[in-house]
């Protein structure tokens, strides 16, 4: 009889507790992804003037109507805490006494693709599908366009627009707030 080793997931508590633990430091660029700790790509020049430039821009378009959080974490599930590049979150929320910023808390999620676009556009965007994220930017640095993804439903985003560089990003939650494509690619 052949026995398949098993994977020893990991939970969300668990994850924080090995940062506590110094076992995972700041230099270690890693997300807890489905129980599994995943290294994250290095950030590249590209990445961190889109990141930079994307968030000047949000912060200022969208005032008081959004709080935009930069680089930090979602908890998606009790096994999974992406930290994705960008988020708009509801701004009717004192996140000071939240134990954590979950799906219902989230209005749009940016992840910036430098080197990593299967990945942002595969396995991560199915998981903020699955939690339900109603909108999900995925700017592709090396075409110089924008895929935005909404309308979550069974693990996958029922509409998807390509934005080029010429275009206009308009989050969904937000009537009015405008960002030129061509200020971040």
């Amino acid at each position: 009889m052949s026995v398949q080793p098993a994977r020893r997931l990991f939970t969300v508590e668990e994850y924080h507790r090995m940062g506590e633990a110094g076992i995972l430091g700041p230099e270690d660029r890693v997300e807890l992804i489905e129980g599994e700790i995943v290294r994250m790509s290095p950030i590249g020049r590209g990445h961190a003037f889109t990141v930079m430039m994307l968030n000047n821009l949000l912060v200022r378009a969208v005032g008081d109507r959004a709080l935009v959080s930069p680089g930090n974490p979602v908890r998606l599930t009790r096994h999974t805490e992406p930290q994705p590049d960008l988020m708009l979150l509801r701004p009717d929320v004192d996140y000071r006494h939240e134990a954590f910023v979950g799906p219902g808390h989230v209005l749009l999620v940016v992840e910036v693709a430098e080197t990593s676009l299967a990945w942002d556009r595969g396995g991560k965007l199915r998981l903020y599908a699955q939690a339900g994220i109603p909108e999900v930017w995925i700017v592709d640095v090396a075409h110089a366009r924008v895929e935005v993804h909404r309308d979550p439903a069974g693990g996958v985003y029922r509409a998807v627009e390509v934005v080029p560089r010429g275009g206009r990003l308009r989050p969904a939650a937000l009537p009015g707030v405008e960002i030129a494509a061509a200020e971040i690619l």
